[in-house]
């Protein structure tokens, strides 16, 4: 087959190769290559003679031929059977040939039926849909020629309106000079305003009629949009009004109306927030509803308004432009020749602080003073806009506006009120130190100013700022100023810190006192006393207030003295270590109790944030008092247990019981009260606190006593003479115990000891009572049924309790400090039925105590009824 490919070719044409041959050259011709290089497969050479190419052409014809006819020997049946398959399908075209034309001639019938009337049919709706634009636009421009010819007598009436404010503004300044009646002049003083609320009215109308003829103007653009969407290209071309004639003439008109009324609506607006006229504000705002302007101009609106303010805030805190201010009223004041001229500065030297400080208050006042104007306008036109409606939409305006505002104007507002003032806040303070040291230590004049603004808005606001409750806007603003509230924060820390470090600088040689307590409780009291304005700052002062007085009790902590010294009563004179501890504790009290009294002057809240280490403080000064006073007690009850070393039987010396004085535990006694008062207790200047442990002490010492004598046995008539000795010289040493030096030496407060002083009296009463009185209330009133249990068994034969449980007197007493009186008297019930027992089982006889018993049953008694009572 390679030897024929060249005529199998698709593009193989005989003339080119008939030509080829003759002309010597390779078929198909290759590019670039003028003669052949070699024979190749199916190409004539360029040498060979015609003659050989037609005898091959013709070897070739032959050959294929014999070719065909081996194809067709070999393959005849299959082509046999192809050529009746071809008969067929020549008479099934037929059939389809037939079925072809008959569906051409249906369709040509269809074409007729459908078609043509279609055609037909879409010239008429053509010719209707332009007669429809032509209707809609004669409709248009007919309603457009009228809401123009409206127009222009609503802008007569505004015009006339104006000439009418003027006119009466002029005749009331005449009528006001001439002092005319009082029923003209009221006449002339109404009329402007009746002519303001027609001018009012009157371009809101003309707004209004502006708006419609907009919507004409644009009602082409819009429908022809909408068609296209709808039909394509089969409407047609819209037609504008602007492009009629009779419209086009009043297009120039409708421009500047909308221009003037735009204007005057602008000029309203600007004139109700400045005056806050809501009224005003309302009809102007009705008028941008109408001209379908609302939402941009409320944006615009509450932009300017922020802008302005940050603005304002730049510039108050722009020491550039101070400083040029105080070179302008210098050289004012001396005279352009006598000043010289020199740079700007950015700080002031020391000759000129005060001079940039009140110029940066005088600043700071002014921008108080306009953030406050636009924040109330701000509200204002937030409110108009929540409160108006639209008469005939009924939509309200705040909702339309917030179609482009993304937060409510107020909100805006004090967003970038807030992020404004932080950010030029912490700038200035950054590149001056003079406005960072000047606010920072004035931060309280400054967050007063800002009270101010809080008291100015909150009249036209929805803002709180109280001691109780803080609006979330007024808290933002204050957080821009942390900067500042950081540094005073730290002074004041300082301050206190410094209070305290001066304070424990004598360390255990000079150990604080009074006078370094009450410093340091001033020093507190003063820093929350400059911060008691304001809810937020006097709360972070306390929380710095009550971390130097955390660090207080820690340098406290390591000047206590808990050796055994600090709690010897050993005498004569108090040991260092209760000299230091009387001085840190009377610091400690004084502190705790100067600022103890600030919960009357503070909230709950700022109390308790002091109250934590308030209580730490005065648990400090338990731990100090409260060990030396343990130690006291147990001193002075261990002095009067000595009292049953002596012998009270009547084999005592009569003579001695008489005359011979107080016992020796008794004058010990005296010597230790008098010890423990000159050189223990007057450590402590802490005159209230000292009175009751005082008092205390009284009471424990006359308790103690009672209750030791009370089970004194054997005691005789001479031993009943020497206990009313000891009591006498008692009574005295205890009153010269509680006066006080400043006090007349006659007269103890005996009533502020109460029962117990009672009790001692009466055991006078109770040492000589027979004993048939011994059971009777009234004899025995003010002691304890205990006491008088006791004193009859001391009488009678029976073991006393401590006795018979074999415990030592002072251990006695001891258990009967430690439980309540019902034990005991349990327990000498207990003591006397046992006794009963013993002598029973023993023999003995039980007559010789019987009146002591039957006493001692009627006590008890006496003691369960009048308890249960």
């Amino acid at each position: 087959m390679s030897d024929y490919a060249v005529f199998a070719h698709p593009d193989f044409d005989p003339n080119e190769y008939a030509n080829a041959i003759l002309a010597g050259e390779p078929y198909p011709p290759q590019p670039g290559k003028a003669k052949p290089a070699a024979k190749s497969a199916g190409l004539a050479p360029a040498s060979e003679d015609v003659s050989v190419a037609i005898s091959k052409l013709t070897f070739s014809l032959d050959d294929v031929e014999k070719q065909i006819k081996n194809v067709v020997t070999t393959h005849h049946e299959d082509l046999l059977v192809r050529a009746a398959g071809v008969s067929d399908l020549e008479g099934s075209l037929g059939s389809v040939r037939t079925g072809l034309n008959d569906l051409d001639g249906s369709l040509e019938k269809l074409r007729i039926k459908i078609r043509v009337p279609y055609q037909s049919l879409q010239k008429h709706v053509s010719k209707l849909e332009r007669l429809q634009q032509a209707s809609d636009i004669l409709r248009r421009t007919a309603r457009f020629v009228i809401l123009a010819r409206r127009l222009e007598l609503q802008l007569a009436e505004m015009s006339k309106a104006d000439a009418g404010e003027a006119d009466s503004s002029t005749a009331g300044k005449a009528g006001a000079n001439s002092k005319a009646d009082v029923g003209a002049s009221a006449t002339r003083v109404d009329t402007p305003l009746e002519s303001e609320d027609e001018k009012e009215r009157a371009i809101a109308k003309a707004a209004l009629t502006i708006a419609e003829l907009t919507s004409l103007l644009n009602a082409g653009e819009t429908d022809g949009a909408s068609t296209n969407d709808d039909h394509g290209a089969v409407s047609g071309e819209n037609i504008s009004l602007s492009s009629v004639k009779a419209v086009a003439a009043h297009l120039a008109f409708i421009d500047a109306a909308r221009a003037k009324i735009t204007s005057d609506m602008e000029a309203m607006i600007f004139t109700g927030l400045a005056t806050l006229n809501q009224s005003m504000l309302a009809s102007s705002l009705q008028t941008a509803h109408n001209l379908r302007v609302l939402p941009d101009l409320v944006q615009n609106l509450v932009s300017d308004l922020s802008e302005a303010v940050e603005g304002r805030i730049r510039s108050a805190f722009d020491l550039t432009r101070i400083s040029k201010d105080i070179m302008t009223k210098e050289s004012a004041s001396l005279g352009q020749g006598l000043l010289y001229k020199s740079r700007v500065r950015t700080e002031p030297t020391s000759v000129t602080a005060p001079q940039w400080t009140a110029a940066l208050w005088g600043s700071l006042e002014s921008l108080i003073e306009e953030m406050a104007d636009c924040c109330i306008k701000v509200y204002t036109l937030e409110k108009v806009l929540r409160v108006k409606r639209d008469p005939v939409t009924d939509v309200v305006f705040l909702d339309e506006a917030m179609k482009v505002l993304e937060n409510k104007p107020s909100t805006t507002f004090w967003a970038s009120l807030g992020r404004s003032l932080e950010k030029n806040a912490r700038d200035a303070a950054k590149n001056s130190s003079f406005l960072q040291q000047t606010l920072s230590t004035g931060y309280p004049r400054l967050l007063r100013l800002f009270h101010s603004f809080f008291t100015k808005i909150a009249v036209h606001t929805d803002t709180v700022y109280t001691q109780n409750q803080q609006s979330p806007e007024t808290v933002l603003v204050l957080r821009a100023l942390s900067n500042f509230e950081s540094l005073y924060l730290s002074r004041s820390s300082n301050k206190l810190n410094e209070a305290v470090g001066q304070a424990f600088s004598g360390g255990a040689r000079s150990p604080p006192g009074m006078s370094e307590g009450v410093n340091i409780a001033r020093a507190v009291a003063n820093e929350l006393d400059s911060a008691k304005f304001d809810p937020l700052l006097v709360q972070s002062v306390a929380r710095y207030a009550a971390s130097s007085l955390e660090l207080m009790l820690t340098r406290t902590d390591n000047l206590i003295a808990r050796e055994r010294t600090a709690t010897s009563l050993i005498g004569p004179i108090a040991t260092p270590q209760q000299v230091l501890n009387g001085s840190v504790a009377t610091c400690i009290y004084h502190c705790w109790s100067r600022l103890d009294k600030l919960r009357e002057e503070y909230p709950e809240s700022v109390v308790s944030i002091l109250q934590p280490v308030l209580t730490k403080l005065h648990d400090t000064f338990d731990r100090i008092v409260d060990p030396l006073l343990s130690a006291i007690r147990r001193e002075l009850g261990a002095i009067i247990a000595k009292l049953h070393r002596m012998d009270f039987s009547d084999k005592a010396d009569p003579m001695a019981a008489m005359g011979g004085g107080p016992s020796p535990y008794m004058k010990d006694l005296i010597e230790k009260l008098t010890f423990v008062k000159n050189e223990i207790l007057d450590l402590y200047n802490v005159p209230e606190v000292s009175r009751q442990w005082v008092l205390s002490i009284v009471r424990f010492v006359i308790k103690t006593f009672v209750l030791h004598a009370s089970i004194a046995k054997p005691l005789g008539e001479n031993g009943k003479l020497q206990l009313t000795t000891d009591m006498t010289e008692l009574e005295f040493g205890l009153s010269a115990f509680m006066s006080e030096k400043t006090q007349s030496k006659r007269g103890a407060d005996w009533d502020a000891v109460g029962g117990d002083y009672r009790a001692l009296r009466g055991m006078r009463q109770l040492l000589f009572l027979d004993n048939a009185a011994l059971a009777s209330p009234k004899h025995t009133a003010g002691l304890p049924p205990l006491i008088v249990l006791h004193h009859i068994l001391v009488r009678s034969p029976i073991t006393l309790p401590h006795a018979l449980h074999g415990w030592a007197e002072a251990e006695y007493v001891r258990w009967v400090e430690e439980h309540s009186e019902e034990e005991a008297w349990t327990l000498v019930d207990g003591d006397v039925t046992h006794w009963e027992k013993i002598t029973e089982a023993e023999g003995g006889d039980l007559g010789a105590a019987a009146e002591y018993v039957q006493l001692a049953r009627a006590v008890l008694a006496n003691a369960q009824q009048k308890n249960t009572a």
